[in-house]
Formats: C-alpha cells, structure tokens, sequence
C-alpha cells in the first residue's frame, strides 16, 4: 500500500469504524460525507471519495488490512491531530446514536494507536453523546 495522504487516512479511518459493526448505515454514510464536505481538516479534499473508500476496502480485505490502515493513520496525520481522527471516528460509531460493542472494541483500538489521554477521550465520546441526544 503506497502511503495515503493525511485526507485518505482520515477517510479510511470512518470506513473502517462504519464497517467495524459490518453494518454500513445510512446514517453512518451520511456522517462521513457531511464531515468531509464540513470539517476544517478536509479543507483543500477534492478527491474522489468513493474511490478512496474503494481503496479502504480493498486494503481491509487483506490479511493485515486494518493494522496497514490504523498504523497510517497514526504515521501520517499529524500528531497535533490525533484527538480530531479520534472525534472522526467517534463521529461516525455514534451516527446512529447507539454504538455497537464491535464499534467500542474499534474506537478503543484507534484511541490506543493515537495514545491519546484517557480523559481527552472521554470528552470527545461525551461531546459525540450530548450533540445526539433529544428532548
């Protein structure tokens, strides 16, 4: 695998956590294109986004697939961005406002490959809880 950029890596990242359950929901696929199109970090991504998750896919289908995806996420997007890939992923296992033991297993898996502090971890996962509740 040719190292992806910063943007791919991020991208790979929420496909990895929708596909994480093996359930790719609507309302996980609408998170990942909103982020995209909203988020500061994917300022200057024009790329094709299906054919990166194309990519994703093809590279998860090998037999060291997710530990290639997770090692390039931590190499090639900047450490000053660990917690905004954590918040990505969080995003997107929260989407459908219930996340699914393989989607935790998954978001404990990537917050141990950042090394992100326990309590920023926390925060980003509450923050994630409070912006999806209902009266």
């Amino acid at each position: 695998m040719a190292q992806p950029t910063a943007h791919e890596a991020l991208i790979y990242l929420m496909v990895v956590m929708s596909a994480a359950d093996r359930d790719m929901t609507d309302a996980e696929l609408a998170i990942i294109g909103e982020t995209i199109r909203n988020w500061p970090v994917f300022e200057g991504f024009d790329d094709d986004i299906i054919a990166v998750a194309r990519q994703c896919q093809q590279i998860l289908q090998e037999d060291d697939g997710l530990e290639r995806i997770l090692n390039a996420v931590r190499d090639v997007v900047p450490a000053k961005l660990h917690d905004t890939a954590y918040a990505i992923a969080v995003e997107v296992a929260a989407a459908d406002r219930h996340v699914e033991p393989e989607e935790a297993r998954m978001l404990h898996i990537v917050r141990s490959r950042l090394h992100l502090e326990p309590l920023v971890a926390a925060a980003i996962e509450r923050t994630a809880q409070a912006r999806r509740r209902r009266l």
